[in-house]
C-alpha cells in the first residue's frame, strides 16, 4: 500500500455514511485551505470504479481511489479571501462545500485554559456581539465527555469506547458562532487576521486537565514509551497524582483506565488524528497545569519536545512551528502548583533549544487567587498573534519584553543585562519587583534592583558577595517590569536539567510568508 493510501485510512479519511461521493468530515461548507501547500482532499465512494474529479479556483483535479476511499491533491495556491465552492464529481453524483477561501490555518491545543470558552471569559459581550468576521473561522472540536469530578455513566463510556470524543464543523466568526469557541484561539485568530489581511482558520481540539501524554501520537508510544501503552499507565511516573486521582475516580473501582481521555494518545487518536493530512501553519499551545505537579524538570522536557517533535512528525512538518503559553502566576500554595517555576524554565528551554518554537510569556496575566483559569484571555491570544506574525510571518511588530541575557558580579552587586529593553521601566513607577541574589552557599534573598538604561543593577544586605541571580522564581507574584511596549519580562534564568545556562539558538533565516 503507497503512502497516500496508507494515510487515507491511517488519518480516517472516511465517510461514516456510504454514498456515491462523499467528502471526509474534516471538510466543510466556509473552511479555510492553507495557502502555498498542496491540498488533499480525501472522502469515501461507493462506485470505486467510477472516476472523481475535485475542482477548486478554476482548478481540476483526478482523484485516485482505493477500494472506497479516494484522494485528490489541489496545487498550492494564494490566498483569497473570496470564497469559492468545492465540487468532487462521480459521474452524474457531486458533492459541493461552499464558500471555501485559501489562507492560514492553525491547531488551537491544550487543556482547560485552551477550551476556555468565549461565553465564559468577562466582558464577553460585546465581543461576541461584533465578533462576524468573514476572513476568521474556525473547526471548534466540542469535547463530547469531560473530567468532572464524577464517575462516568453508560454515555460517557460508550462515547469513549466508541471514539466518538470530539463533534465539530467549519463556521465563520458570527455572534451565532463564536460562544463556544475557544477564547485564546479566538483572540489569536481574529488577532492574526488583522496582522496578515488574509483569511485565517483555526482547527480548535483541547480538554480540560489533559496531560501532554493525551495528546501523543500511537507511534511515539510505540517508540519510545512502550509501557504506557496499556492500563498501567495510571501507576507510570508520567502521570501525575491529579491526572492519576481524575481519570481513576471517572473510570471507577475495576473500570478500564484506557477508556479515559487521559490515556496515552487517546486524544490524539480521537481529536488531532484525522487532521494530520490537513496542512496548517502551526500550533498554539497552552497546557502544562497538569504535568506541572510532577518536579521533575528532564522528565517534563522530555515529554514536550517529544510532543513537539511527534507532532511535526505525523503533519510532515519539520519546522511547523509551535508557540506555547507559559504557565501564569497563581496565587495558590498547594502542592499541586508547587513546581510551576520550574516547569516554566521547561517551556522556555524548548524554545532555546528547539527551532521554530516560542514561549509566550503571561506571569502578569494569572490568577490573584488560586483560580487556575485566569480571566485575561484577549491578551493571551493578542501576544500568541503578535508572536507568530513577528517569527513566523517576519513582520515588524513587537513581540517580546524585556529578555535577560546575563549578568556580571562586581563586588556586592550585580548587573544584569537585557535585551528587548528600549524604554525599560515599571507598570507603577516603582523599583522592578521579582529579583534574587545568592551568594557561594547557593542559597536566594530578595533583592532591590535599579534600572540603568537597558540594564538593571542588584543588591541584598544578605547577600554581601553575589554569585547567582534570578527573576520571577515564583509560583505567585505581581511583576512590574515592561519595555516600551509594555510587555513583561521573562522570568531568568533558561537553564537545561542541570542548571547549565542555555544558549539561544540561532534562527534559521525566513523569508516572510505573506
Amino acid at each position: 500500500m503507497n503512502r497516500i493510501l496508507a494515510t487515507i485510512l491511517a488519518t480516517g479519511c472516511l465517510s461514516s455514511a456510504w454514498a456515491a461521493v462523499e467528502l471526509a468530515p474534516i471538510y466543510g461548507d466556509a473552511m479555510v485551505l492553507q495557502q502555498g501547500k498542496p491540498i488533499p482532499i480525501c472522502g469515501s465512494t461507493d462506485s470505486p470504479r467510477t472516476a472523481i474529479s475535485v475542482s477548486y479556483g478554476g482548478e481540476t483535479v483526478q482523484a485516485e481511489i482505493s477500494g472506497k476511499s479516494w484522494r485528490a491533491i489541489l496545487p498550492p495556491m494564494k490566498a483569497s479571501s473570496e470564497g469559492k465552492p468545492l465540487v468532487v464529481q462521480q459521474g452524474k453524483d457531486s458533492a459541493t462545500l461552499n464558500n471555501v477561501v485559501v489562507g492560514e490555518v492553525w491547531i488551537a491545543s491544550g487543556q482547560s485554559n485552551m477550551l476556555w470558552r468565549l461565553n465564559q471569559t468577562p466582558g464577553n459581550r460585546q465581543t461576541i456581539e461584533q465578533s462576524a468576521n468573514g476572513n476568521f473561522r474556525f473547526y471548534h472540536s466540542e469535547p463530547q465527555v469531560h473530567t468532572n469530578r464524577q464517575p462516568y455513566g453508560e454515555r460517557e463510556k460508550q462515547i469513549l469506547k466508541n471514539r466518538t470524543m470530539y463533534v465539530g464543523k467549519w463556521a465563520e466568526s458570527s455572534p451565532q458562532s463564536s460562544p463556544r469557541m475557544s477564547a485564546v484561539g479566538y483572540y489569536f485568530g481574529q488577532a492574526l487576521q488583522k496582522h496578515l489581511q488574509v483569511p485565517v482558520g483555526i482547527i480548535h481540539v483541547s480538554l480540560g486537565g489533559s496531560n501532554m501524554m493525551a495528546w501523543f501520537p500511537e507511534s511515539l508510544l510505540k517508540r519510545k514509551y512502550p509501557n504506557c501503552m496499556g492500563a498501567s499507565w495510571l501507576e507510570s511516573k508520567y502521570a501525575s497524582e491529579w491526572v492519576r486521582g481524575r481519570a481513576g475516580f471517572n473510570v471507577g473501582q475495576g473500570g478500564d483506565p484506557m477508556l479515559h481521555p487521559y490515556a496515552p494518545s487517546y486524544l490524539f487518536d480521537t481529536g488531532l488524528k484525522q487532521w494530520k493530512d490537513f496542512p496548517v501553519a502551526g500550533v498554539i499551545w497552552y497546557q502544562g497545569e497538569s504535568d506541572a505537579e510532577i518536579q521533575d524538570p528532564a522528565q517534563n522536557y522530555q515529554l514536550l519536545s517529544d510532543l513537539i517533535s511527534s507532532w511535526r512528525d505525523e503533519f510532515d512538518n519539520k519546522d511547523m512551528p509551535f508557540l506555547q503559553v507559559q504557565l501564569p502566576r497563581i496565587n495558590d500554595k498547594s502542592k499541586l502548583r508547587a513546581f510551576w517555576p520550574e516547569f516554566r524554565q521547561v517551556q522556555a528551554r524548548a524554545a532555546a533549544e528547539m527551532e521554530q518554537v516560542h514561549c509566550v510569556v503571561t506571569m502578569d496575566l494569572g490568577s490573584t487567587n488560586s483560580d487556575v483559569h485566569p480571566p485575561r484571555k484577549i491578551e493571551v491570544g493578542e501576544r500568541l498573534a503578535a508572536t507568530a506574525a513577528a517569527k513566523v510571518y517576519g513582520k515588524d511588530i513587537p513581540c517580546s519584553g524585556p529578555i535577560i541575557s546575563g549578568f556580571k558580579a562586581k563586588g556586592n552587586s550585580v548587573q544584569v543585562r537585557l535585551e528587548q529593553a528600549e524604554g525599560l521601566s515599571t507598570t507603577n513607577g516603582g523599583e522592578p519587583v521579582g529579583f534574587e541574589l545568592a551568594g557561594p552557599d547557593g542559597q536566594f534573598h530578595p533583592a532591590t534592583a535599579e534600572i540603568k538604561g537597558k540594564n538593571i543593577i542588584l543588591k541584598s544586605p544578605a547577600v554581601k558577595a553575589p554569585k547567582n541571580m534570578r527573576y520571577a522564581w515564583a509560583v505567585f507574584m505581581e511583576p512590574n517590569l515592561v519595555n516600551k511596549h509594555m510587555l513583561p519580562a521573562a522570568p531568568f534564568p533558561v537553564c537545561d536539567e542541570n542548571g547549565n545556562p542555555i544558549k539561544k539558538k540561532r534562527k534559521k533565516k525566513r523569508s516572510s510568508r505573506r
